[in-house]
């Protein structure tokens, strides 16, 4: 297993996060362990809504946040789990910008180099509502000037996470793969309705293909998530499929390794970004060198943490919080041993001594309070 030791993050003036790739790492790798480009937006999440909105009315929510989105769940996600990540996105000239861009690039110590603050553009906003396990978003937003940011040269590193589009390639996703990146591609849904995998471009540079179980039996064309994930190695060589309350369910076809991981249940506060940190995860555990069964259940732990904080980017878990949860369940009486063992390779990464590296943002209801002197 990867050491546990914490490096020093001197420019920052902290102890940065367990470094799960410490046993790996050579003088020659690329400068970044993970990259990876999209649309940063600033998420305002409302939480404690009894129900939808009814139309007509006005809703009271007993909880609010406020953190970056979009691409930012996943980079802040990737970084908190101890993974070097570099991030290519427009930034908008408002407050709402400068927020996301310090929060991301202080706060969460994500490299930045690769970004851009576009003059006169606002910041996209996304107003989610979280109700019943389940959110309802409303989205407001300019596409940036077409040159902004310039992600055709991604820079050298482990892996790329890439949003794959259907009907549309992105260049930099083959120029990555080029450069060694292993691809981790997810999708969104077929707004066209025609679920054609050979739409699906980029598909061929992946490495790993991780849609939910809806999404992969409308593109195979199967009726069983896990027919479906069979049938999707064949065009990729793992395949992931998220099954929502039953977990998981991978197949690698190089090793011929199969995993099926039911879901950690836990109380949820706000699902957003849980789908992003359950990337992360994965690409965590992948890179790490994981077995298939242990990468699919750290996907699930992590994204089972952090359904129980507020906002996206910022409910993503750290090392103390999978340390404390390990503990945590090992305590309970009558817990099931069998369970237990499924999670029995955290033992070799988190430790009695493994403390919080420092205090983890938060969504807030609010941003652009003056600090007190």
């Amino acid at each position: 297993m990867a050491s546990t030791g914490k490096a020093r993050d001197e420019g920052a003036g902290r102890p940065s996060p367990l470094d799960p790739l410490a046993a790996l790492r050579a003088p020659h790798d690329p400068p970044w362990d993970v990259y990876l480009t999209g649309t940063v937006f600033l998420d305002i999440v409302f939480t404690g809504l009894d129900s939808a909105p009814v139309r007509g009315t006005e809703s009271w929510a007993r909880g609010m946040g406020s953190s970056p989105g979009g691409v930012a769940n996943m980079a802040t996600a990737l970084a908190r789990l101890g993974l070097r990540t570099s991030l290519a996105a427009a930034f908008g000239s408002d407050h709402y910008g400068e927020y996301c861009w310090d929060t991301l690039e202080q706060g969460e110590g994500i490299d930045l180099s690769p970004s851009r603050t576009v003059p006169g553009w606002h910041s996209p906003v996304t107003v989610s509502m979280a109700y019943e396990g389940e959110r309802t978003m409303v989205s407001h937003g300019h596409e940036p000037p077409p040159e902004e940011p310039a992600p055709d040269c991604p820079p050298r590193a482990r892996a790329a996470v890439a949003s794959l589009t259907p009907g549309r390639g992105a260049p930099w996703i083959a120029q990555a793969a080029r450069k060694g990146a292993r691809i981790f591609g997810d999708v969104g849904w077929d707004d066209s309705g025609a679920w054609d995998l050979a739409g699906l471009p980029d598909l061929r540079h992946c490495e790993a293909f991780l849609p939910n179980a809806d999404e992969a039996m409308r593109y195979t064309g199967t009726d069983c998530p896990r027919a479906a994930a069979h049938a999707l190695t064949e065009h990729v060589p793992v395949a992931v499929v998220t099954l929502g309350a039953q977990g998981a369910y991978a197949v690698d076809r190089r090793t011929g390794e199969t995993a099926s991981v039911p879901a950690i249940e836990v109380e949820a506060l706000d699902p957003t970004g849980a789908g992003d940190v359950f990337v992360a995860g994965f690409v965590t555990g992948s890179l790490a060198g994981w077995p298939l069964a242990d990468r699919l259940a750290f996907a699930g732990l992590t994204a089972a943490l952090s359904v129980q904080e507020f906002g996206g980017s910022l409910s993503a878990p750290g090392w103390a919080e999978i340390g404390a949860w390990w503990r945590r369940v090992q305590s309970v009486e009558g817990q099931d041993p069998s369970a237990l063992r499924r999670y029995a390779f955290l033992a070799g990464l988190v430790s009695e001594e493994l403390v919080r590296p420092w205090p983890l943002r938060r969504a807030v209801p609010t941003i652009g309070f003056r600090r007190s002197a």
